[in-house]
């Protein structure tokens, strides 16, 4: 898996959220789509996952699922390219082979688990990429009250709370894409 312009997305996999987190997924698939990004998700038929396979299938994009075998039956139907593994863990690494940007829509706690340990991996030059966390409605405001906290208490510097970027619009993500 080695693509040129390659977007991560961590996302939600459930259908009980705010539609407006939908409706940004949905914005942000479709400018990608029609830039020439590959997409990366976690490919099944649950939640927004659905959502970017359809915009990405719609716009005619070129999309990546990485899926663990015990989830064999929820593969979104369309992907362009379907990735087996073994276990989540290896799907996480999986999940980041070749990608340029990490983008991070508001999820639950697997959305946290993968994107925690993508920033972990870029602290620590295990990864070159950007990660974007879209803070839409706020939704992640704990998560960065929590990072400066760190910062505060001495436990992270400010240059390696900086890796994360919190952009609140689809516009400002997109506009820190290119």
């Amino acid at each position: 898996m080695g693509g040129k312009n390659r977007l991560l997305f961590f996302c939600s996999a459930s259908k009980e959220i705010d539609p407006k987190f939908n409706q940004a997924a949905q914005m942000i698939v479709r400018a990608a789509c029609l830039r020439g990004y590959e997409i990366v998700s976690g490919g099944t038929v649950k939640g927004t996952m659905k959502v970017i396979g359809d915009v990405a299938a719609a716009c005619g994009g070129y999309h990546i699922g990485v899926l663990p075998h015990f989830m064999k039956g929820l593969e979104y139907p369309a992907l362009s390219k379907t990735c087996w593994t073994d276990t989540m863990a290896e799907r996480k690494e999986k999940m980041r082979e070749g990608v340029t940007h990490v983008i991070a829509l508001p999820g639950g706690i697997g959305t946290l688990d993968e994107l925690i340990e993508t920033y972990v991996l870029v602290k620590l030059h295990q990864l070159e990429a950007r990660i974007l966390v879209l803070d839409l409605n706020g939704f992640y405001q704990p998560l960065k009250d929590l990072l400066d906290h760190y910062v505060a208490a001495g436990m992270m510097t400010s240059e390696d709370r900086n890796l994360i970027r919190f952009p609140q619009t689809v516009e400002e993500l997109m506009e820190q894409i290119d």
